[in-house]
């Protein structure tokens, strides 16, 4: 165990103590992950609030701003992009549209779908809390060098991809 006794050592060393027939050693990884993206979470929610946005509201603005000209996706590209139920983005469009940041239209292609595009106010938004965001981002990850950031980034991507179906092997969203 590390020298530097944070809380998941001191919670690994109690379990070795009451249970010396476990291998506690997944906690040092798991449990540091948990708690540093809890700590992650709250700091990138720091920008994100100082633009009247919570973190879903972010998503979908930044999930609509990346999709390129004319900055629009079907409601249901939306919730796989990221990653909520059809419920939960439908809440998150409502205020977004009466905030005047999106609107929703019927799909010309499909009469039955919808498209939600970014308003213009929509676009200024995003583009200057992702500027925020990505200094953010620099900010906190420049807490390792950059060796280590490389390192913790090729490991993250291969623990990832044991979870997640490569994009390339995704089939197309039919809706």
């Amino acid at each position: 165990m590390p020298e530097h006794f944070d809380h998941v050592a001191r919670i690994q060393r109690e379990w070795a103590r009451e249970r010396p027939d476990l291998d506690v050693t997944p906690q040092g990884v798991i449990g540091r992950l948990h708690r540093l993206s809890a700590h992650l979470t709250e700091q990138l929610c720091v920008v994100y609030r100082r633009y009247g946005l919570g973190e879903g509201e972010f998503d979908v603005l930044a999930a609509l701003r990346r999709a390129g000209e004319p900055f629009e996706r079907a409601p249901g590209e939306l919730a796989a992009f990221t990653m909520v139920t059809t419920g939960a983005m439908t809440k998150r469009l409502d205020r977004l549209e009466r905030d005047g940041l999106v609107t929703r239209r019927p799909s010309a292609a499909d009469g039955r779908g919808r498209v939600v595009a970014l308003t213009t106010a929509g676009q200024e938004l995003i583009d200057q809390a992702f500027t925020e965001h990505m200094r953010n981002e620099r900010r906190l990850l420049d807490q390792l060098t950059p060796e280590q950031a490389a390192a913790l980034e090729s490991l993250l991507t291969t623990w990832l991809a044991a979870f997640e179906t490569p994009l390339s092997e995704r089939r197309p969203d039919t809706r």
